[in-house]
């Protein structure tokens, strides 16, 4: 385009010379050497546009070559990671591969040798009735003596020898019931323990441990000033809603959750990853979108059961039971998560009920259901156990499984082999060394009982302890507690958690009243 300008200049230039050159024919020779100028700078002209143009083709050029090296380098690094995970796959069927093999190949020598030991068996057991024949004959013979020299029948030889020898024959079985009895229960102990020691082999499983804290990650420190609000607004709303403590300090792109329920967590961090992503912060937005997450949580929960049951094996579980097992995800006990506790246990207990010759598949779903009673939506006064054996029998879970779930805490007699299985699988699960803190338990119980002794006055809507238990945040219904009441109420609470809880240190006690006016605009 640059050239084409040019020479349109220069075609102008030309044109009005000869103009007034035509015009002015005495000065021929003048205009002469003028356009000769005019046609060596033109030419000039183009020479340095052509220059120009290709410089700018091949700038162009390098660039669309340095992009597509770009893109062919990360190309090929894409293929590479997938070709390694492919080889990785290939190895882990090839290891499984070879491994089947020789389980077959030692079975095929273990049939080969059975086979050989059948064969030796007959022909010993066909020299026996041989021999036995032979043996029968002689001693026909030999009573036939002794009859003739004793004057005694063989029936009434055999009748005095029995009296004779019944004492010394009940002495001998006596001592020999009682070496077998001896044998039969060490052999049972050696046996029991081989059977646990191979069931914990077999089973590897990671670690479970829960944490009451998570991380909030975020692009920059402005994004916290969005968070906290104009006078704190945005994260006391935030805090209100969700029950967590939301700890903004000066750690670089990063914003502590901190609650001992990790549902109120995870809608917390969920909830804040939205708000984030969304750009729209204010206390208004904040309970919309915590509700929605709310709906999502629920939604997870079922999906986590149905993919938990699907991943064990376990078919016709009750909706509401599988429900009960997606709980189990936001759940610890003694800061062992309580579904991963719970596929372990179904996973040791079938291995256990496997070795013992039972029914793999009621061990399997026994272990998996035996904490259900852990995760009650309301709280219970019964223990977990009774209370899990309860829902299994409302929905129509197999006695024996019924059983189990009732008798691993020796709350219930145990009725079947499986519930005797089910404890020792459960004990082993909750035995790993760093599986279980009982220091974290404890912590727990005693926030929830923070927040049941709020919950227990009336007009409390709701009750967070947050701080590590230093702080108990109470929100109340403003049509029912008043702004005087309020502050007798919080009065009333500390009270009562100073004369009936143990607590370190102290507790401060917020009661939290709203009024809100709402109108809709049609």
């Amino acid at each position: 385009m640059t050239t084409a300008i040019i020479v349109g200049v220069i075609c102008l230039v030309i044109g009005a010379v000869l103009g007034m050159l035509s015009s002015k024919s005495s000065l021929n020779t003048k205009a002469k050497f003028i356009i000769d100028d005019a046609q060596k700078n033109a030419e000039n002209l183009i020479e340095k546009a052509n220059v120009q143009a290709e410089s700018i083709k091949k700038e162009k050029n390098l660039q669309a070559k340095e992009k597509f090296l770009e893109l062919k380098s990360q190309h090929d690094a894409d293929i590479q990671s997938r070709e390694k995970k492919m080889q990785d796959s290939e190895k882990r069927v090839k290891d499984k591969e070879n491994k089947l093999n020789d389980e077959l190949s030692k079975a095929g020598k273990l049939e080969k040798d059975l086979d050989r030991q059948i064969a030796d068996y007959a022909k010993k057991t066909e020299n026996l009735d041989r021999k036995q024949q032979e043996l029968d004959i002689v001693t026909s013979k030999k009573v036939e003596t002794l009859e003739k020299i004793s004057n005694y029948t063989a029936e009434e030889a055999k009748a005095e020898l029995v009296e004779s020898m019944k004492a010394e024959a009940k002495t001998r079985a006596q001592a020999h019931v009682q070496s077998i009895m001896e044998e039969a229960q060490l052999n049972a102990k050696g046996e029991a323990r081989k059977i646990v020691i191979q069931t914990i082999q077999r089973i590897g499983t990671e670690q479970a441990i829960e944490n009451s804290v998570s991380v909030f990650n975020i692009e920059s420190d402005e994004v916290k000033g969005r968070i906290i609000g104009r006078e704190g607004r945005n994260i006391r709303a935030l805090e209100a809603v969700t029950g967590v403590e939301i700890i903004v300090d000066d750690t670089p792109e990063a914003i502590l959750l901190s609650c001992f329920d990790p549902v109120r967590r995870e809608i917390a961090r969920l909830s804040l990853h939205r708000l984030v992503t969304d750009g729209r912060i204010h206390p208004a937005r904040i309970e919309e979108v915590v509700e929605k997450t709310r709906k999502q949580i629920e939604e997870e929960i079922i999906e986590v059961g149905k993919r938990t049951i699907i991943d064990l094996g376990i078919h016709g579980l009750h909706p509401e039971l599988i429900k009960i097992v997606g709980r189990m995800k936001y759940r610890s006990s003694y800061g062992q998560n309580l579904l991963q506790h719970s596929r372990e246990v179904a996973n040791i207990a079938a291995t256990m009920a496997a070795e013992l010759g039972l029914n793999v598949k009621l061990a399997k779903r026994a272990g998996l259901l035996h904490d259900i009673g852990k995760v009650p939506e309301q709280e219970s006064e019964l223990p977990h156990a009774l209370l899990g054996m309860q829902w299994a029998e409302k929905y129509g879970e197999n006695a024996e499984v019924i059983n189990a779930i009732g008798a691993h805490h020796d709350e219930v007699e145990m009725t079947s082999l499986l519930s005797p299985i089910i404890q020792v699988a459960d004990a082993i699960s909750g035995a790993r060394p760093g599986a279980r803190r009982q220091v974290l338990e404890s912590y727990i119980q005693r926030l929830k009982d923070l927040e049941a002794a709020a919950l227990s006055f009336e007009g409390v809507s709701s009750a967070y302890a947050i701080q590590a238990g230093r702080e108990l945040r109470v929100m109340v219904e403003s049509g029912r507690v008043n702004d005087e009441t309020a502050s007798q109420l919080s009065y009333d609470i500390s009270e009562k958690i100073q004369n009936e809880l143990t607590y370190p240190g102290q507790v401060k006690v917020t009661v939290i009243r709203e009024t809100r006016a709402v109108n809709i605009a049609r």
